[in-house]
């Protein structure tokens, strides 16, 4: 199913939700891994890593409130985003705005901010948006596997590279029917700028965050990936429930569906970040 919902919260508005909710109304979720847990975490939360997670969603409790966090926000939004899919609970889901970074006042210097795409668009420009968005995630996957020697995640961000061209071929063609000017895929394909969203931060200030980091790259590159992932599952959603034509709300649903399953991947791959 398609129709999830979830919000997000902030720190100083969960602060406040403790504040006044019985413990007994929600659960705070916290989807780290052990060493990032072990190190701090909220008081109260229950600590399920975001792998073990998926497979622990008929657990959570259906009557009550269920906050997930993690690091940065990343992490727990497509936790969020998966649960709510699952239809378990008609209360709130939530995701916690900045992870643990914003609960304790920090903030993660250069942390690119991927904003929401304009859904107001024409579908041209939706198709052109989906395309870009594939380039820019095949330019982020090819930089991370020339420069950066993260052995361990090397087989899936080499499969989510190829993956990354064959969405946007199979998104070229539906472009292709809608545009009254078409050019050819690698034509357009290579006038595409590649930014990771339309709206967003650029694919470069992404890369230099990467590039900056000094504690566990491997995860932080995971991070991002699965919040990058999370944000082309979330605009080939919007497609599907915008078009009218069937044939063309299944493909993009086709779509979406194995945008979330490159975010299950990258989830799987977490465990190999130690």
């Amino acid at each position: 199913m398609y129709d999830s919902e979830f919000e997000d919260i902030t720190a100083e508005e969960l602060k406040q939700f403790i504040k006044s909710q019985n413990e007994k109304e929600y659960l705070l979720v916290d989807v780290r891994q052990t060493d990032e847990y072990t190190k701090g975490h909220i008081p109260g939360s229950k600590f399920i890593p975001l792998n073990e997670l998926l497979s622990y969603f008929s657990g959570l409790p259906a009557n009550r409130d269920v906050i997930f966090y993690c690091h940065s926000g990343g992490r727990s939004l497509a936790a969020a985003s998966m649960f709510s899919e699952e239809g378990i609970t008609e209360k709130t889901i939530y995701n916690l705005e900045g992870g643990m970074l914003s609960w304790e006042g920090r903030t993660l210097k250069g942390f690119p901010k991927i904003q929401v795409f304009d859904k107001t668009k024409a579908p041209e420009e939706l198709l052109l948006t989906a395309m870009d968005l594939e380039k820019g995630a095949w330019r982020f996957y090819t930089y991370i596997l020339k420069n950066f020697a993260v052995d361990s995640i090397i087989p899936t961000l080499e499969q989510l590279s190829k993956a990354e061209i064959a969405h946007a071929r199979t998104v070229y063609g539906f472009w292709e029917k809608a545009s009254s000017t078409p050019m050819t895929f690698d034509q357009l394909y290579e006038s595409l700028e590649g930014e990771i969203l339309e709206g967003g931060e650029s694919l470069a200030n992404s890369l230099a965050y990467l590039e900056n980091i000094e504690e566990n790259p491997c995860l932080r590159i995971l991070e991002l990936a699965i919040h990058m992932e999370y944000a082309a599952f979330d605009l080939y959603k919007t497609m599907a429930e915008r078009e009218k034509d069937q044939t063309l709300r299944n493909s993009f649903l086709s779509i979406a569906q194995a945008e979330k399953s490159h975010m299950r991947m990258l989830i799987r791959a977490l465990d190999q970040c130690v």
